[in-house]
């Protein structure tokens, strides 16, 4: 990848309002996350509300994907096509989305559950969200990418689940993905050190079972090889000269798109 980008202030200015709405695009959609519904029905609505804010969904056409936003359920870790599977009771599901605008791009994701969650998907979702959220407490000036990847991946194995490693987060901002590579395990101290003005997303894909993966033959479906459930959550992040500036909130959202209370 290129250079790490550092963003100026008209630059977060304007990321700042993308990142907002990716955010709400995110909490307007979880009310739809029923029994019943399809995932091209989720796609659908998402599509409608950020075109109708003057935005662009990023993954549509994004290197051939046909879709909106990905949805990824039960052993699917990412990049799932919506269709016309119904969602059931108890699935777990991940909706990515990112938007295009004013220039930048925002990316954001969460997992939901469908009705009652089972006690497997429970506890791969809630260990997929904290981590997340230890993930970008080890954001600040001076700290390491190997210091939230090493922070993740010791969380993550200490509640019995396993890290992905093929897929990460990256830099973002004008580009949909930018420098740096932002890996979910690793050492600490190691790797790019953190500098205030770095955009990008922290994003586990957390698996019950073992870690390794496989592309179904779409060609962007990622499941688990052992049909273990995944589960994920996403946010941009921005370093700041303080710490770290969660960008992807919304008021709107849950507690799950939230810190869950310690």
């Amino acid at each position: 990848m290129s250079k790490i980008a550092i963003k100026t202030p008209q630059d977060l200015v304007d990321m700042r309002a993308s990142c907002r709405l990716a955010a709400q695009a995110l909490a307007m959609i979880e009310p739809h996350v029923l029994p019943g519904i399809t995932t091209n029905e989720l796609d659908r609505i998402v599509h409608g509300w950020i075109v109708g804010k003057g935005a662009h969904p990023s993954p549509l056409n994004y290197h051939g994907f046909p879709k909106s936003i990905c949805t990824s359920i039960n052993q699917q870790v990412c990049h799932g096509i919506p269709s016309d599977r119904a969602l059931e009771k108890g699935d777990i599901v991940n909706v990515d989305i990112t938007v295009y605008f004013k220039g930048f791009h925002g990316d954001t994701s969460a997992t939901f559950f469908v009705g009652e969650p089972t006690a497997k998907g429970r506890h791969v979702t809630d260990v997929a969200h904290h981590a997340l959220w230890i993930g970008i407490d080890q954001v600040k000036p001076g700290a390491t990418l190997g210091d939230i990847g090493q922070a993740i991946q010791s969380f993550v194995e200490s509640n019995r689940c396993s890290v992905v490693r093929e897929y990460c987060g990256h830099g973002i901002g004008r580009e949909f993905h930018e420098s740096p590579t932002v890996l979910h395990y690793g050492r600490r101290g190691e790797g790019t050190v953190l500098k205030p003005g770095m955009t990008f997303t922290i994003e586990p894909m957390v698996n019950l079972g073992k870690a390794p993966i496989k592309v179904l033959p779409d060609g962007w479906t990622v499941v688990t090889r052992d049909r273990s459930l995944s589960a994920q959550f996403e946010h941009t992040i921005l370093v700041t000269e303080a710490g770290a500036e969660v960008l992807t909130l919304a008021e709107e959202s849950t507690a799950r798109t939230r810190r869950l209370e310690d």
